[in-house]
């Protein structure tokens, strides 16, 4: 297969070898909005994430494999995918023990109080605190049961909570002590402590935590989103964290966040830069996955299935 390789792999540099070895042929692109160093026509199979914001779908006429180094497919064309039978593969699980791990740190970070003694500890002011949660029989919803979303049941399970989990399927997982559809999700709001979304960004899912479903949470609730910003309506969020119990927000409606955002000056909130994916061993993760993958079509190429 003829493949564009872009430098949205990180290591992809290090595996053009073991790529040529499976028999394919190679040119690679380190910048995606860049110009394509080969014609259009060429490139059978791409690697990498959003190529086709510059450089549009309908260009490469005989593609027909894509790997994308990201998790999320909003910004490929899938209608045209689908249309066209082209072979699509995500990064799934790659990213999903670090974003897990995040979960599981930004939760007990505000159940045990940890941006007061920091606060303390920067002021060299000895005072203890009363007030710190634990975990254990603990209510904890997972709205999105895939890849992300099983690995978090798994480590907030370790710590002997309920895991409760939420899917627009019907899901079956060791890892969960019950499931739900999505359209349960409003029912149970009022007995969850802590409120994982791992859900990508849909029509469907767009605002699917608003004013209403924040009114019916429990005034201690924790709201964690690794999932897409548009996930939650930011206003209504601003306007309830007054009352909840705090938010652990990896992602946002705009990003950047704006300077001026009320967010920033909640204490009991925690803010990265869409940073929870980063863990040491994604690449290797990757590499093998796109390996993988490139075996599998190559599998389906020998025994026709694309024709």
């Amino acid at each position: 297969m003829n493949l564009l390789v872009t430098g949205a792999w990180k290591s992809a540099l290090e595996c053009i070898d073991a790529i040529k070895y499976r028999g394919h042929s190679v040119v690679y692109l380190q910048h995606e909005q860049d110009e394509v160093p080969s014609k259009y026509s060429w490139v059978e199979g791409v690697i990498g994430n959003r190529i086709f914001l510059t450089h549009p779908i309908e260009r490469f006429t005989h593609l027909k494999f894509v790997q994308l180094t990201g998790a999320g497919y909003d910004h490929i064309p899938m209608s045209y995918i689908k249309k066209n039978n082209i072979k699509i593969y995500n990064a799934r699980g790659v990213y999903s023990i670090p974003m897990a791990e995040y979960a599981v740190c930004g939760t007990l970070q505000l159940y045990k109080k940890m941006c007061y003694f920091y606060k303390n500890r920067v002021s060299h002011k000895w005072d203890k605190n009363r007030n710190l949660q634990e975990l254990d029989g603990k209510n904890v919803a997972i709205v999105g049961c895939g890849s992300v979303g099983t690995e978090c049941a798994k480590r907030f399970r370790a710590f002997g909570c309920n895991i409760m989990g939420v899917d627009i399927v019907k899901v079956d997982g060791n890892y969960f002590n019950s499931t739900f559809l999505i359209d349960s999700l409003d029912d149970l709001l009022e007995i969850i402590d802590v409120l994982i979304l791992t859900v990508p960004l849909t029509s469907k899912t767009h605002w699917l935590i608003n004013e209403y479903e924040l009114k019916k949470m429990k005034s201690d609730a924790i709201i964690i989103n690794i999932s897409r910003g548009g996930v939650i309506n930011t206003n209504a969020l601003i306007q309830a964290l007054d009352r909840l119990g705090g938010a652990v927000l990896d992602v946002f409606e705009e990003e950047p966040l704006e300077v001026t955002s009320p967010l920033w000056t909640k204490e009991n909130v925690i803010i990265t830069p869409h940073n929870s994916f980063v863990g040491e061993n994604n690449e290797k993760r990757l590499a093998k996955l796109i390996m993988d993958n490139l075996d599998l079509t190559i599998q389906a190429e020998e025994n026709h299935e694309y024709e």
